[in-house]
């Protein structure tokens, strides 16, 4: 018997309070707005298991067209809890992180638009150097950049 294989991942979702803030501070790192647009009914309950709701989502796509970020902002059911503060070490999904060409670049750009450092930029040994910003909503975005690809 054949062992059914993984295709692909297909995209990471985060719930977010203004779709248009998000969108706005996920273009400015680099991706792009692929498609806007409301998911609601019974099919939608039934999968998510909120029974009726109506989000309006986002979908960003990575320039190099593998990955994709879901946005959602709950219309109804209202947002149960928030993990925006909590701290790294903390259980479960927690930051989607995204490789840059020139990281000081990126942070100068993202800071302009509201983020905040949340350590330092870090270099692990020839390979990467990394951070971890607070980026719009107080969301936690890793960043890092390739140093043996320059």
């Amino acid at each position: 018997m054949t062992k059914n294989k993984l295709l692909r991942m297909d995209n990471v979702s985060i719930v977010v309070e203004s779709l248009d803030d998000a969108i706005s501070f996920f273009s400015e790192i680099g991706l792009t707005l692929e498609g806007r647009g409301v998911i609601e009914g019974e099919w939608a309950g039934r999968v998510t298991g909120l029974s009726s709701q109506h989000v309006e989502i986002a979908m960003m796509i990575t320039p190099d067209g593998h990955s994709r970020l879901e946005l959602s902002k709950f219309i109804t059911p209202p947002i149960m809890s928030d993990h925006r503060t909590a701290p790294v070490n903390s259980l479960g999904y927690l930051r989607v992180m995204f490789t840059v060409e020139d990281i000081d670049e990126m942070l100068s750009r993202l800071i302009r638009h509201g983020a905040q450092l949340v350590g330092d930029v870090v270099q692990y040994e020839n390979a990467y150097r990394l951070c971890y910003i607070r980026g719009t909503e107080g969301l936690l975005i890793g960043l890092a950049e390739e140093i043996g690809k320059k």
